[in-house]
């Protein structure tokens, strides 16, 4: 079971602000300067956020994902929590991508694995073959020469995908992108070129999701 509940807290001494959630390791000194503090509010998290609704299930939507040799525990767990937000049913877990087996892994899905099925499979190549026998469309996320804006992804394209996500320093296997039907970047307007790849999948998943229920 998760947390449960949790306490806002304010230094005597400096001032700092903070939650704390029960058996956090900051205790209940300040973390910045390790000065007494004290209690000004205490919250149930159930109050705000167990008994919400959950909005138009996405239902029937075949969203999945694949990740390939994405090294970080943080990006899986953070994908396989937006995963579950944005309606995907499942993730293949692909390399050396570390699965919700791993602490780690655990620490930012925040159970979202309970809700979104998982495999692991050593070569995302030959994954990816056997889906598209199965009829799988392959969408892809990579800033390729050949990729396409998300802008341009309609409800057709988003039927019974499977999207892919790759190394967040090599990208996504050549091999892949020779499979793909279809590699799509995000647009940015910024000087940087490209989001993290927990952040990107969150982008695209959240488009295709609103595509499947429109």
């Amino acid at each position: 079971m998760g947390v449960q509940s949790y306490e806002v807290r304010i230094c005597n001494s400096c001032g700092l602000r903070y939650p704390l959630t029960h058996g956090h390791s900051f205790g209940i000194r300040c973390p910045h300067c390790l000065g007494e503090t004290r209690i000004v509010l205490e919250k149930k998290i159930n109050e705000e956020i167990g008994t919400r609704e959950k909005e138009t299930p996405n239902t029937g939507s075949k969203l999945n994902v694949l990740v390939d040799n994405v090294r970080s525990a943080w990006n899986v767990g953070s994908i396989l929590r937006s995963a579950d937000g944005f309606g995907f049913t499942h993730a293949y877990l692909c390399g050396i991508t570390p699965t919700p087996e791993e602490e780690a892994v655990q620490k930012t899905s925040l159970g979202s694995e309970d809700n979104v099925t998982w495999s692991y499979h050593k070569d995302a190549v030959k994954l990816v073959k056997g889906l598209k026998k199965e009829g799988r469309k392959i969408l892809t996320l990579e800033a390729d020469e050949k990729a396409i804006s998300i802008q341009s992804i309609r409800k057709s394209d988003s039927e019974n995908v499977v999207l892919i996500v790759g190394n967040e320093i090599t990208g996504v296997d050549p091999g892949l992108l020779d499979t793909s039907d279809m590699i799509m970047y995000i647009p940015m307007y910024g000087k940087k070129r490209s989001f993290n790849v927990a952040t990107a999948f969150g982008v695209a998943a959240n488009h295709l999701s609103r595509l499947t229920i429109s």
